[in-house]
């Protein structure tokens, strides 16, 4: 049926390129919800969709108990088709341009205290007579914290993008987005302790250049990484909280907004501003607990 009313989901499903699968597949189902809902409201197809007919709709889904994270994202595969829609010539103009979506009640990202961070980076447990192993963690949480990158873009780190000279690591976000971080003299201490101590006894025919490499000589998975992490931190923690962390420690040390964004690789500051919010409520903390006035 939204094939036949011109929306055309299967040549925008082609056009995700440098997506990953499982982004496209929620992608072309949130699409396919969102055509079908409107075929049955009587709108004829993505010409006949405006602002209002959006606002409309996402008003309708928290109406009928859908969660705010389900509203956006239901936006966000909106905003992706509309503005494919322009491009390939099948609007106009998109309707998605300035809506917004509801933010409902957002839980501020866990931030590990100092001690806890401490435990975790400086306190290794008994690796059992691994200590390849216990190089590869070290160099693994020193990254995480010290970069800020996701999980999935620490598994997909090569070396050839380690440039240790001028401190500099080249990131594949997402989107295929590349970007460049620096290191700080404990991860290239680490990386390096790693690289030329740790790896080799791991290298096996299936390494080829990933810089992080598991017991068999594969990629270290995600999984890899969570295992790392649960072994390593005195609290139940995941490892996105190390980013977490990362950006809002340098928030709390004055660092630009701005400056955050391209660190995180967000392409919305909108995405970053989250952690004002952190490192407010982190000061707010503070001073209520030592102010003699508070």
């Amino acid at each position: 049926m939204a094939a036949d009313m011109g929306w055309e989901i299967e040549r925008f499903r082609s056009s995700l390129v440098g997506v990953a699968g499982s982004t496209a597949d929620a992608y072309e189902g949130e699409l396919h919800r969102f055509a079908v809902t409107m075929a049955e409201s009587g709108v004829e197809g993505p010409t006949a969709v405006d602002r209002k007919v959006l606002r409309d709709h996402l008003g309708d889904l928290l109406s009928a108990g859908r969660s705010a994270a389900t509203v956006r994202r239901r936006r966000a595969a909106l905003r992706r088709y509309f503005a494919w829609a322009l491009r390939v010539g099948i609007l106009r103009a998109d309707p998605t341009l300035g809506l917004t979506a509801p933010r409902g009640v957002a839980r501020l990202p866990r931030v590990l205290r100092h001690d806890e961070l401490q435990q975790l980076l400086d306190e290794s447990p008994d690796y059992s007579g691994s200590p390849e192993l216990r190089l590869r963690d070290d160099a693994v949480l020193e990254v995480l914290y010290g970069c800020g990158v996701r999980v999935s873009e620490l598994c997909g780190m090569r070396v050839s993008d380690l440039d240790a000279t001028s401190r500099w690591v080249t990131v594949l976000g997402k989107g295929s987005r590349q970007r460049r971080v620096p290191l700080h003299a404990g991860v290239i201490d680490a990386l390096t302790r790693w690289i030329e101590g740790g790896r080799p006894s791991l290298v096996g025919p299936d390494s080829g250049d990933h810089l992080f490499l598991n017991r068999r000589g594969r990629c270290l998975s995600p999984r890899d990484v969570r295992r790392i992490v649960d072994l390593r931190s005195p609290v139940p923690t995941h490892p996105h909280a190390l980013r977490h962390t990362f950006a809002t420690h340098l928030l709390d040390e004055g660092a630009d907004l701005r400056v955050v964004q391209e660190l995180l690789g967000h392409m919305d500051v909108a995405t970053t501003q989250i952690y004002t919010h952190v490192s407010r409520e982190r000061l707010r903390s503070v001073h209520s607990a030592t102010h003699p006035r508070a």
